[in-house]
């Protein structure tokens, strides 16, 4: 065992794994992944990623694979097998008498207002069924063993506080981890429960807000994606020096929409633009929680990396000399859908439960490359399976350097440093 851990540790030492926020489109993620664990040299050997960190559906695809970091090749199958056979119905209720208690709570809301006790809607959608189905599948004990075994460094779970708007990052790692407390950032050291999975995974107005115990206080978190505007930063600050990010978002689709709106009238790529519904806009709404803080955060590392890397040697001794926290050159490999998620989940539509598509149809309906909101409530097998499938693609396409990647000396190695360091 001792070997394999050494092994396991040389081959991906200091490399963290980040995984972004997206509701169901964390499927995508689990393609990825079980591609990733079907590589030679990891098949019946521990992680290759002794930091993990992740918010929403990222963490809880982290929480598995962290716990199940003993065998990583097994891990991964057993994710991606989690997704591909979900059920709406594992993850909120989908119960015509659900929807109707949720809508009566509403209109006294807003009939009644404060006089007579408002706020007893918490969100649009009952997810009492999802800390069950979490605990049933998630090996939360898993996460322990796999510290005092040596195979894992840390696990980062990240969740939005309701009352003070910071992001909180639950760490359950190694004695002596990394802490901080910044403006608008906390980390504090928990061993990590099915609670602040949910909490991380709570997406705001859709799914109510989710309690956490913090010294003995009962405090409310929403999703871990509204505040991490920087979501390599945890694993950065864990120790990581090269980081292999799995986003949500298809840069092409994106960037194809912006053509559109830009091309002038006439031209093949322009599209007649019509006055999007609430459930469009609701999309872009989810967009801006989820989709664009890994793309601006790679640009950013990127940026620091040439930055540090113009420097004379002496020059960045100095600087780290007068800093608490030195900087580095810190290595990023980012792996994104190929295809539009939402024209996916746009076709599928149907297989959104009758009650919950009769209150998404009241919105509007959005253009099919806009169709963002379903694409992140669509906790159905077929399309989970489609998103398994086009990450399993993707990664395959990339696999030689994905490989590469995870083999190659860490930065510090290559100055003497140790894992411990």
């Amino acid at each position: 065992m001792t070997g394999h851990v050494d092994a396991a540790w040389r081959f991906g030492r200091k490399t963290g794994l980040v995984l972004t926020a997206g509701g169901s489109r964390g499927a995508y993620q689990a393609g990825v992944l079980k591609r990733i664990g079907e590589i030679p040299a990891l098949r019946g050997g521990p992680s290759p990623f002794p930091i993990v960190t992740g918010a929403s559906a990222g963490a809880i695809n982290g929480t598995l694979i962290a716990g199940g970091s003993e065998d990583f090749h097994d891990a991964t199958r057993r994710l991606a097998r989690l997704w591909s056979q979900l059920r709406t119905e594992q993850v909120y209720r989908t119960d015509v008498r659900a929807l109707l208690r949720n809508g009566w709570k509403l209109g006294l809301d807003v009939v009644t207002g404060a006089n007579f006790g408002a706020g007893r809607v918490a969100s649009l959608l009952d997810t009492s069924p999802l800390p069950a189905f979490l605990k049933e599948h998630l090996p939360i004990g898993g996460v322990g063993r796999a510290i005092d075994a040596g195979r894992l460094y840390a696990l980062a779970v990240t969740a939005t506080g309701y009352h003070s708007g910071k992001s909180y990052t639950f760490i359950e790692g190694r004695k002596g981890h990394p802490l901080w407390l910044k403006s608008r950032r906390v980390a504090l050291a928990t061993k990590i429960g099915i609670e602040h999975v949910c909490a991380s995974a709570s997406i705001p107005v859709v799914f109510p807000p989710a309690p956490v115990m913090i010294d003995g206080v009962t405090a409310w978190f929403g999703d871990g994606a509204l505040r991490l505007t920087t979501p390599m930063s945890p694993a950065i600050r864990l120790g990581a020096n090269r980081l292999l990010a799995i986003g949500i978002r298809c840069s092409a689709a994106a960037d194809n929409l912006t053509r559109a709106e830009l091309a002038p009238a006439g031209e093949e790529d322009a599209m007649t633009l019509r006055r999007p519904p609430l459930s469009q806009i609701c999309g872009v709404f989810m967009n801006a929680v989820f989709l664009d803080h890994l793309d601006a955060d790679l640009d950013h590392l990127r940026r620091m990396n040439e930055l540090i890397a113009a420097m004379p040697e002496a020059s960045r001794e100095a600087v780290n000399g007068k800093m608490r926290e030195p900087i580095k050159v810190v290595e990023p490999l980012a792996i994104s859908p190929s295809e539009d998620l939402a024209v996916i989940a746009n076709a599928l539509k149907h297989r959104i439960p009758a009650t919950v598509r009769y209150l998404l149809d009241a919105l509007g309906t959005p253009d099919a490359r806009s169709a963002d909101l379903t694409s992140y409530l669509l906790f159905d097998a077929e399309y989970t399976r489609e998103l398994i499938r086009i990450g399993y693609q993707d990664a395959s396409s990339r696999i030689d350097e994905i490989e590469a990647f995870l083999r190659q000396p860490a930065v510090a190695a290559s100055r003497g440093e140790t894992a411990e360091e």
